[in-house]
């Protein structure tokens, strides 16, 4: 039997569903009997409905990277990534944070912004800092969704951290969907625990308000989680996720 497929996804509490569902970005596909879909964008692909062999180990044309993040709905799509994928699946826990609108203090934001150490530069994300982003690797999750900065600027968000000229941190959309985005906050390892996550996570904050836009979070660990609350924002529930290598 067909089914719709926000029907499939039902009320899963995921932006990148979203994003999928509303056409914003990422893709939708289904099995031939239309009764099991994937949401698919950047690294993560979400499975839902009646469990498909065939779609979990479908890759889609524009999906070009060897590793991806397989969330499934239920613990039968589980054991069927472990099956289709075997040792190439890493299970792993993650951890998602409530959704929850007119949490967020903006007088303690703007007073976590007014604090950066003498000698940052705090800067809104535009063309020279996306091609800043574009070129540090461990700053390319922070734009790489959007393949050009004309894309970016329609739909993404974000700020940097500089120090001496050099890119440090930052704190952007990883995705968009029409109400809001997801956030996506990466530190150069060697200015880790100095608080600069925490500045780059209040700006964009700052900015979502300013914009009318949600800024949804998913943790990848507990100090994700720590953050995230240190923020405003209150943990909901832990998730099985699969890291998969050689997708």
């Amino acid at each position: 039997m067909k089914r719709n497929v926000y029907d499939i996804f039902g009320n899963w509490d995921e932006s990148i569903i979203w994003s999928c569902l509303q056409g914003v970005m990422g893709e939708i596909h289904t099995n031939a009997e239309e009764d099991a879909a994937m949401a698919i964008l950047g690294d993560f692909a979400f499975y839902a409905g009646i469990p498909d062999e065939e779609l979990i180990r479908f890759k889609p044309e524009s999906s070009e990277q060897d590793f991806t993040i397989m969330v499934p709905q239920n613990e039968e799509w589980a054991s069927l990534i472990e099956k289709c994928y075997g040792d190439k699946a890493k299970r792993v826990t993650r951890y998602a944070i409530k959704k929850e609108k007119n949490i967020f203090d903006g007088c303690q934001l703007e007073q976590v912004v007014s604090e950066l150490q003498e000698g940052y530069e705090l800067r809104l994300l535009e063309e020279y800092e996306y091609d800043l982003c574009k070129n540090n690797r461990w700053a390319n999750d922070l734009v790489s969704q959007f393949k050009d900065y004309a894309s970016y600027k329609k739909l993404g968000l974000g700020v940097v951290i500089l120090k001496d000229g050099e890119l440090v941190a930052g704190a952007s959309s990883y995705s968009r969907y029409n109400e809001g985005i997801e956030i996506e906050i990466d530190t150069r390892e060697d200015y880790r625990r100095k608080g600069l996550a925490y500045v780059c996570g209040a700006r964009l904050l700052l900015a979502c308000m300013e914009k009318g836009l949600y800024p949804s979070w998913d943790a990848q660990n507990k100090p994700s989680v720590a953050l995230a609350e240190k923020l405003g924002y209150h943990f909901s529930h832990e998730y099985t996720a699969y890291e998969i290598n050689g997708y």
